[in-house]
């Protein structure tokens, strides 16, 4: 069986690197069990952790702006 290489051009390189620009990386800090429990709850959801996430972070700026 032949082996197969996973080659990325440089057009691809390039528009990754563009695509990501638009971004910034947020870290939070949570024990392994927290994860597990934020990931299944995103699982239930249909949704990534990360959208999860996102989503949580909105809704509670949404809830707690003055109205």
């Amino acid at each position: 069986m032949q082996e197969r290489k996973n080659k990325t051009s440089d057009s691809q390189k390039k528009a990754v690197k563009k695509y990501l620009s638009k971004f910034v990386d947020v870290k939070i800090r949570v024990t392994a069990e927290d994860r597990e429990q934020i990931q299944s709850h995103a699982i239930m959801m249909g949704e990534s952790m990360a959208s999860f996430i996102k989503r949580a972070i909105s809704e509670t700026m949404d809830r707690d702006r003055p109205k």
